[in-house]
């Protein structure tokens, strides 16, 4: 599961850098994903929306079992 959640954030993360900012993995732990938003996006108002909306809504489309994504 975390390779493709890895997979999942490659795809992500050039969208990100453009930006200023970067998602790191944390941990998964059944089903949920702890990630880390730096750069811009780690103190940026829209990081709760980025998260959830972006981050949170692909890698729910993308890999099966992924229930929430949380950041640490």
């Amino acid at each position: 599961m975390k390779d493709k959640i890895q997979a999942v954030l490659e795809q992500i993360r050039p969208i990100l850098q453009a930006e200023g900012g970067d998602v790191e993995l944390v941990d998964v732990n059944s089903g949920v994903v702890s990630v880390r938003l730096t750069g811009a996006c780690g103190c940026c108002p829209m990081s709760t929306m980025t998260l959830k909306m972006g981050i949170e809504q692909a890698l729910k489309e993308k890999v099966p079992g992924v229930k929430e994504v949380m950041s640490v």
